[in-house]
């Protein structure tokens, strides 16, 4: 009995499924859409909006900073940012603690070559110190002129 009615359900479910499952190549449906003008001129204006707001924030590169201090003393670690500061007002200081030291680094270079006359007047300030260009990761800020030349 069971097979009989297996057997008449697959008869006459069967030609109601088949034919949902052919697909005719006659027609392609396609779709059309009508683009507002508008859209292009907002992008535009988005892409200008996100190029100054890449030019107008620091960036984290690898690059080169100088190492005037490496000391466990706080103290001196900071007398010593304190007169990198006052005497190179253009460049900034950092004051990093790993334990057990305090380091204290100068400058965002992108080459060893770029830091070299900066480390050579530090060491006049310090002699005896040693006074190291390091690799670091510096904080870049993009000119104008070099995201020009990244987009070609």
């Amino acid at each position: 009995m069971k097979t009989l009615l297996f057997f008449i359900s697959l008869f006459i479910i069967t030609p109601i499924i088949a034919p949902a499952q052919l697909v005719s190549n006659d027609s392609v449906p396609t779709v059309i859409v009508h683009k507002d003008p508008r859209f292009d001129e907002l992008a535009a204006m988005q892409a200008e909006i996100n190029k100054k707001s890449y030019l107008s924030t620091s960036h984290f590169i690898p690059g080169f900073r100088i190492q005037a201090a490496n000391t466990q003393n706080r103290d001196e670690a900071n007398a010593v940012k304190a007169e990198l500061l006052r005497r190179f007002p253009d460049q900034k200081s950092y004051l990093l603690y790993q334990s057990p030291n305090f380091r204290v680094r100068i400058g965002n270079f992108l080459t060893q070559k770029d830091a070299l006359p900066l480390r050579k007047k530090i060491s006049a300030l310090y002699p005896g110190k040693g006074i190291y260009i390091v690799p670091d990761i510096i904080e870049h800020k993009p000119a104008a002129d070099e995201e020009d030349q990244e987009e070609k």
